[in-house]
């Protein structure tokens, strides 16, 4: 581990304690972790739905060193749910694994557990992986972020994001390939050329409507709103029932301060797709943001019912209840929230 790395884990780590310390002066919680041994399956769903205990069966089959790498990976993507001292250490260590596909994994973990800022040390080691697939993970997981952000690793990650576009390029015939390709050229504000990617994505697959929402966006960034509107009036009198095009048009018209009428895309998203827990937390914020605080709230509660172990919809729906003044419904969330994960920083946090 690289010395700066090594310095951010450490100070994560000392955080994360230093906030728990009057935590662990409390008597043990009246549901604790299971005594039994669970097997993988047993922990995977465990964690998968949320239930007591989640965390503690979680960390205790990723600290084992026998498990096949799929089902490591398998372990990262519930982890981001369970953050805490021992998820970011665990998380921390696979960015070392022998394996590509646990590297990988790692990396997303790391995504979920970590702001954007700490973010960079820690993966930027990894964009000089001797595997392509993971320094071109690594690389994904930090275009968003600022130059700034970046940090020290600003100038390897164009090295990478320079290597993956030429990988990229050599792939005329794969659709995929190309809208990614697409994605790295608006990252960098080349939208000639992100325009000849997409049109070969349309012409490979006319119905490819992640191309679509590509397209809007590359119009917004010419400033072309109204030709953006219309593009995606005519796609969805074509796909009324896309669930995904439906919630595009919600957060275009959320970006363009039409918030009443995004209600209506991003409601009919969560109508055709009930189960997808993205657009229905973004409803709720919308909502909150008119300040119809009941009806968000209905929407947190019914993607929590869905989907126990959504910590982020937790936390804010635990908000959205104090802000009501309902203390009730925030003790029993916390408690249901203490019972998955009692080293939760937002627990120690006094949230």
């Amino acid at each position: 581990m690289t010395q700066p790395r090594r310095y951010l884990v450490l100070s994560l780590l000392s955080a994360l304690v230093a906030a728990g310390l009057w935590y662990g002066m409390r008597p043990a919680p009246s549901v604790t972790s299971p005594t039994v041994s669970y097997n993988y399956a047993q922990a995977l769903e465990l964690a998968h739905n949320g239930q007591p205990g989640a965390a503690r069966v979680l960390y205790q089959q990723l600290a084992r060193t026998d498990l096949s790498d799929s089902r490591r990976a398998g372990l990262h993507a519930e982890l981001p749910n369970y953050p805490s001292p021992q998820a970011l250490k665990l998380a921390d260590a696979d960015l070392l694994h022998p394996s590509p596909l646990v590297r990988e994994a790692a990396i997303q973990s790391i995504v979920g557990l970590v702001p954007n800022a700490q973010r960079t040390l820690l993966l930027g080691p990894l964009l000089d992986d001797a595997e392509q697939r993971v320094r071109f993970a690594a690389a994904n997981a930090l275009l968003g972020l600022s130059p700034d952000e970046q940090g020290l690793y600003f100038a390897p990650l164009q090295q990478v994001i320079d290597e993956y576009e030429r990988a990229l390029i050599t792939q005329p015939d794969n659709p995929q390939a190309q809208g990614q390709l697409a994605r790295l050229y608006l990252h960098e504000g080349q939208l000639d050329k992100a325009q000849d990617a997409l049109e070969k994505v349309t012409a490979l697959e006319p119905d490819n409507l992640k191309a679509v929402v590509a397209q809007v966006e590359l119009l917004e960034k010419r400033g072309q709103s109204d030709q953006a509107r219309q593009l995606l009036a005519r796609q969805l009198e074509k796909h009324p029932d896309s669930a995904y095009l439906q919630h595009a048009l919600g957060i275009w018209l959320l970006n363009h301060d039409q918030t009443e009428y995004a209600l209506l895309g991003l409601a009919k998203a969560v109508e055709l797709e009930p189960d997808n827990s993205d657009y229905r937390y973004k409803l709720a914020v919308a909502l909150h943001d008119l300040e119809q605080l009941e009806a968000a709230q209905r929407q947190l509660e019914e993607l929590l019912l869905r989907q126990p172990a959504n910590r982020k919809a937790r936390v804010l729906l635990i908000n959205y209840w104090k802000q009501a003044g309902q203390l009730q419904n925030v003790q029993v969330l916390l408690a249901q929230l203490e019972q998955q994960n009692p080293d939760d920083p937002a627990l120690q946090q006094g949230l």
